[in-house]
């Protein structure tokens, strides 16, 4: 068996961006920039008041000032001012030549064409100067940077209508066991188990910018696992199987990988939970990886080996995905074993509190598991206070 960080380099190493392509920016979140993005214009693109009121030229203050014009949000007419002038503007809207102060409503009386000064004047212009945001042909976002709900902003914002990332990894998702019944069936059906874990690692391989095409619940059947195996590997680029990787006599995950084409990467790993996890590799773009079926153990390993597969195939580092933080226990391990022991917990006031059950079919407790605690193989039990490297589940 291989250890975590070996099967972590081999999976590094086998992991290259599936290709960018051009997207519109109203579906570009969950995608990693290809590329700089560049600004094509200023923003704001002249100056501008930042709040309802009057436009003036501070040389003429305190007035009274002629009124001689609106200026609304938007405007595209060109106003300026001659000594003594005011112009009536709203927030957002462009600054008229001559004019370098704003005065709020609230300070100014408006009457017979007249605008006075009513009350105390800041020393806030109440301006926005052009290109204070940023100017036109700034690098605003760089090339592997994620898009999210806040950069996609800045995105519309640079006016660019499309913009080119690294092509989302699809995924189609394969669990494999006689017992398993859809959630919401298994009541009906004597013997049967509510299938949980494709729906988990689907929602996680979601998170990680992939796109799940397929989820699909098998028997023990090695003909129909291999036909549908191979299905499925031909829309997606990574295909995982959970279950039916361990040594029993009705263990038939491998079936899954298409004939021809394929090359083990790893098989099994010495790590608990999740020893039985393994991969393959075929042509540019397609991966078959198996996890564990108990619920614990598919979820721990999908996110040590998936989600940074997934990320980086989709255009991010690898090694991004595997942000580990130190934490001081709260509370004591025990002794690690003979593999490396990820341990669920959480993290409450910057320390770690590692669960009592650990079980890998235990889930009801991983619901409640914010971060993995990472204890060396073969090491003592830890003290409370000893400083472990924590990950977000």
């Amino acid at each position: 068996m291989q250890s975590f960080d070996d099967v972590s380099t081999i999976l590094r190493a086998a992991a290259q961006p599936l290709g960018a392509v051009t997207v519109p920016v109203a579906a570009a979140a969950g995608h990693v920039l290809a590329g700089d993005v560049t600004a094509r214009l200023d923003a704001p693109r002249t100056a501008v008041s930042v709040m309802d009121g009057y436009a003036v030229r501070a040389v003429d203050l305190p007035g009274p000032f002629r009124l001689v014009g609106t200026a609304p949000a938007g405007t595209a007419e060109a106003l300026s001012l001659s000594p003594g002038e005011a112009v009536r503007i709203f927030t957002g809207a462009p600054l008229p030549a001559g004019a370098d102060r704003v005065l709020v409503q609230e300070i100014v009386s408006a009457e017979d064409g007249q605008a006075r000064l009513v009350g105390q004047l800041g020393d806030d212009p109440f301006i926005r100067a052009q290109g204070s945001d940023f100017a036109a042909g700034a690098v605003l976002l760089h090339a592997g940077e994620a898009i999210d709900h806040r950069n996609i902003v800045l995105l519309a914002a640079s006016d660019r209508a499309a913009v080119r990332v690294w092509r989302r990894p699809r995924v189609a998702i394969i669990a494999t066991g006689d017992e398993l019944a859809e959630p919401g069936t298994a009541l009906e059906t004597p013997g049967a188990l509510p299938e949980s874990v494709t729906l988990g690692v689907a929602a996680l391989a979601s998170s990680w910018g992939a796109a799940v095409i397929e989820r699909r619940i098998l028997r023990d059947d090695p003909a129909l696992i291999a036909a549908t195996g191979a299905e499925l590997a031909a829309l997606c680029d990574v295909l995982v199987i959970i279950g039916g990787a361990s040594v029993g006599d009705r263990d038939f995950a491998r079936h899954v990988v298409p004939q021809g084409g394929y090359s083990p990467l790893f098989e099994k790993a010495a790590i608990r939970p999740g020893r039985p996890i393994w991969a393959a590799k075929g042509g540019p773009g397609q991966y078959v990886l198996g996890l564990p079926g108990n619920p614990t153990s598919a979820l721990v390993t999908a996110r040590l080996f998936l989600a940074p597969l997934l990320h980086a195939l989709g255009g991010g580092d690898y090694a991004a995905a595997l942000d580990w933080v130190e934490a001081p226990l709260a509370r004591p391990l025990p002794p690690a074993g003979g593999r490396e022991h990820f341990a669920r917990g959480i993290i409450e006031g910057g320390r770690a509190i590692p669960f009592d059950d650990q079980r890998s079919s235990a889930q009801a407790t991983l619901a409640r598991a914010s971060v993995l605690i990472r204890q060396a193989a073969g090491s003592a039990a830890q003290p409370a206070g000893s400083s472990l490297p924590c990950l977000r589940l």
